[in-house]
């Protein structure tokens, strides 16, 4: 017993190294700099101007957009969970490729290809031209840091909903229709239950990227949609203000954390089970 107690604190000793060099670590430095100022004297003043109204601004920018990009995720993905946990365990294995494959490639280049799409010249408007149309202006606008957003993070709303659906016994909805539900009832009283867990954390998934962000608003946005990503960037980058930039994510990782906490509790009480 003794032996085997050693061998697996051995295997998890790299597995404790690296949490502690890559997260506590980084954790104490962002909350040494969010609580000091630049002579390393405790303060406050930090977080007091987060509450210029241009910064609120931002904070409330970064949430609606977050909430916007998940609720599309949501209202999107749903039907192609279902749809795929419908089918044959072949084809779902196919169809869960297919999803995936768009993530094999870089994040960057992704991005670059819907800049390449929604650009006033680009792919999109250069084919309307065919029909007469007059181009659409899609970039540099809050529509297509959304459409970014959605497109990015669309997978990871997809995959959770679909694990938690497929593992829905089919005869329980056999049982409903026997019992007379129609295919909305069944939908609405039986799987929609059964795939909270699912939802929510395909919800959590993809509204804490979201809301983190920066690289879809400056491509897709022009820098005309500054985000809480962007500016924790931009004072680390060119303002070199550490301790603001730490305060910003420490506040960032706190509303993170509020919302995993809200979802988790809403999971746990439908008898999900915990992220």
């Amino acid at each position: 017993m003794n032996k085997k107690s050693l061998i697996q604190k051995a295997a998890a000793s790299p597995h404790i190294v690296w949490s502690v060099l890559f997260i506590v670590a980084p954790l104490i430095f962002v909350m040494y700099y969010a609580f000091t100022d630049k002579d390393g004297n405790f303060t406050f003043g930090n977080f007091t101007e987060l509450f210029q109204a241009s910064y609120l601004e931002i904070f409330m920018r970064s949430v609606c957009f977050a909430f916007l990009a998940t609720v599309i995720c949501l209202v999107i993905a749903y039907p192609i969970a279902y749809f795929i946990s419908r089918a044959k365990p072949k084809t779902q294995k196919i169809l869960i490729m297919l999803i995936m494959l768009p993530m094999w490639m870089n994040f960057l280049i992704r991005t670059y290809s819907w800049m390449a799409l929604m650009e006033d010249t680009g792919i999109i408007n250069s084919f309307l031209g065919i029909f007469g149309i007059e181009p659409i202006h899609m970039i540099n606008t809050a529509g297509a840091v959304i459409v970014g957003m959605v497109y990015n993070y669309l997978p990871y709303m997809i995959i959770p909903i679909h694990s938690v659906l497929s593992k829905v016994d089919g005869r329980l909805l056999e049982a409903a229709a026997d019992l007379g539900s129609n295919p909305l009832t069944v939908i609405t009283k039986v799987v929609f239950p059964l795939s909270i867990p699912g939802i929510i954390s395909g919800i959590t998934m993809v509204f804490v990227p979201s809301i983190s962000t920066f690289y879809i608003s400056q491509k897709l946005g022009g820098g005309n949609f500054d985000l809480i990503g962007d500016t924790i960037e931009r004072q680390f980058q060119t303002a070199y203000n550490y301790n603001l930039g730490a305060s910003m994510s420490f506040v960032l990782m706190l509303l993170i954390i509020i919302s995993m906490t809200i979802m988790n509790k809403y999971a746990d009480d439908d008898g999900g089970v915990i992220i």
